[in-house]
């Protein structure tokens, strides 16, 4: 599982989604990504980190987690058709820009959601947010 080893630091190794259908099948996976992004973190120049989803129907959504546990997610222009169900998943309006901040419980259920719609994923080490909290 843990492949990237073998790859260039700078090279985001994509991997292909196998769909969640259950909260213990999303709680497994939140424990194998948070050991995969804490490996990713002892890069040098880590910074703005987390995990990319590509959607199967168009964009990305990253998702990040901030010191105070509450979830930043960046959804790219192509991938604002996924909004509603953010919405419905997390039970937070869609805000005026493509940053989320989502308080840290609605993870599983932000995941949950999401897991039909997701190709990929990659982990990130770099991401920028177009705002000013991150």
């Amino acid at each position: 599982m843990h492949d990237s080893d073998d790859l260039p630091q700078d090279q985001p190794i994509e991997r292909p989604w196998i769909v969640l259908n259950n909260t213990y099948d999303v709680e497994a996976w939140i424990d194998s990504y948070n050991r995969d992004l804490q490996r990713a973190m002892t890069k040098p120049n880590a910074r703005g980190y987390g995990i990319c989803f590509r959607l199967v129907h168009g964009g990305e959504v990253y998702l990040h987690t901030d010191p105070e546990g509450s979830i930043l997610l960046d959804v790219t222009p192509e991938a604002e058709w996924v909004s509603p169900l953010l919405t419905a998943a997390t039970g937070i309006d869609q805000p005026p820009s493509q940053i989320w901040v989502l308080p840290g419980h609605t993870l599983t259920q932000l995941i949950l959601g999401l897991s039909t719609l997701i190709a990929t994923t990659r982990i990130v080490v770099s991401h920028e947010f177009r705002t000013k909290r991150f």
